[in-house]
């Protein structure tokens, strides 16, 4: 973006606490403007900042930012954040205003001091364009009800959602029938026979299809061929469809480190990522399964009654349910069934809170993430850059499904990961469609 000509030209970005939260460096991304951090906001980050979550890292390394770029100065005075190429930022104390959301909306909180801040400036900075960035809608609509300019944070933010969706697989019509019966015959075909300049990811899955016969297939870049893709069983789960089929070849495949399987529920992405795992357990020393606690009503899990392990157990249980629907596929009998058993006994099989993960050395670890849609960008950096030798590492999630506050489906971290990683060697990404749960659970799906 250039330089803005004047100070006219250039806005004022009032920043609430979920901005920061979401992302430190955040008051660096504003091109040549000026950004105002409220001492609310200082005053809540301070409450945030011991604990090992990625929300308590966040606060921390912004006030570690805001002391650097202050040095000597006083932050309550404007302070350039990067010499020419940015803009200059301040803190504002609580000022007094002739209008005072906290009368307006009949109640003093701190949301409602950060609204008269941006009151505040507009009413001081009349030259100039205000505006209050937060990831809180609600806020965001408090603030337009009292004609201040309010946004998302938008950077990192995934514009076409539609393209993310359909990453991945590709269908393919018209297609000469002696190319698919040769993928039949000798399992794999040079690429360009059947693509010919088509633009090919790696990775990608395609449903091939002639008028006479179809076949599923993977698109392997090493060797730029397409392989035929069969239903294979992992620990006697069966792919139902051809998405699951995709999924599972990903999951299979040693080449990729990273796999990615969006779908609604029921669709049976942590099914098939457990099944997997179990199915390769001789090539690593554990397997990890792991999800993000989002507590109902966002209340910390500390409101809940019990010891930790009464608290954690409803946030597990779903995992749980996998793995016991895989080991109920065979008699108690068989060794598959105690195999199951002595994994979790062992510890070779984790199934814990991400909390209780992250920090953990990821070498020879099978490592699955559920419910990743609830993760922020930073937190899947987070898990990935951690990653050690033989270890590979899959996100289940749907995308459209956020439990957590100040994320939707644009900014979620599984969304920002199929965006960022596609068409890498190490990756690969799968959306199943159709769910193989029941048909009482398709209908909610479809119709509810």
């Amino acid at each position: 973006m250039p330089r803005a000509k004047s100070d006219k030209d250039r806005k004022i970005f009032v920043l609430d606490t979920s901005v920061i939260l979401y992302e430190h460096n955040s008051i660096m991304n504003f091109a040549e403007h000026d950004v105002v951090i409220p001492i609310t906001v200082l005053e809540e980050l301070d409450q945030f900042k011991k604990g090992n979550d990625t929300k308590n890292f966040e606060a921390r390394e912004f006030i570690r930012l805001l002391d650097n770029l202050a040095k000597d100065k006083m932050i309550h005075n404007w302070t350039p954040l990067n010499g020419k190429t940015k803009g200059n930022f301040r803190v504002l104390m609580n000022p007094d205003n002739n209008i005072n959301a906290n009368i307006i909306f009949g109640e003093e909180k701190n949301d409602h001091k950060i609204l008269n801040a941006a009151l505040h400036l507009k009413q001081t900075e009349t030259d100039r364009r205000v505006i209050l960035v937060s990831k809180d809608i609600n806020l965001r609509l408090k603030a337009k009800s009292l004609d201040i300019h309010a946004e998302d944070y938008e950077t990192g933010k995934i514009k076409n959602i539609t393209e993310i969706e359909n990453t991945g697989k590709y269908v393919l019509d018209d297609l000469d029938p002696l190319n698919i019966n040769q993928l039949y015959e000798n399992h794999s075909i040079e690429a360009k026979k059947v693509l010919g300049n088509k633009k090919r990811k790696a990775n990608a899955y395609y449903i091939l299809k002639s008028d006479k016969n179809s076949v599923l297939a993977y698109y392997n870049s090493e060797d730029n061929t397409l392989e035929r893709v069969d239903k294979k069983l992992a620990y006697n789960i069966k792919p139902k469809n051809a998405e699951q089929t995709f999924a599972l070849h990903a999951i299979l495949n040693p080449r990729v480190k990273l796999v990615s399987i969006q779908g609604v529920a029921g669709t049976g992405k942590t099914l098939l990522a457990l099944a997997g795992a179990l199915e390769q357990r001789r090539d690593f020393k554990q397997i990890y399964l792991a999800r993000p606690i989002v507590p109902l009503s966002n209340k910390d899990i500390g409101y809940l009654p019990g010891d930790i392990k009464s608290k954690l157990n409803p946030y597990m249980e779903p995992l749980w349910d996998n793995l016991k629907f895989i080991q109920n596929q065979f008699k108690e009998s068989d060794k598959e069934y105690q195999k199951i058993t002595e994994l979790v006994n062992q510890e070779k099989l984790v199934i814990q809170p991400l909390a209780y993960i992250r920090g953990r050395s990821l070498s020879n670890i099978f490592f699955i993430v559920d419910e990743a849609q609830n993760l922020t960008p930073h937190e899947i950096k987070t898990i990935i850059s951690r990653a050690g030798e033989n270890t590979k590492i899959i996100f289940t999630g749907d995308i459209f499904q956020i439990d957590t506050p100040y994320l939707d489906s644009q900014s979620n971290g599984l969304s920002y990961l199929i965006d960022r990683v596609k068409d890498h060697p190490l990756y690969s990404h799968i959306k199943l469609e159709k769910g193989e749960r029941s048909e009482l659970a398709n209908l909610a799906n479809d119709l509810l």
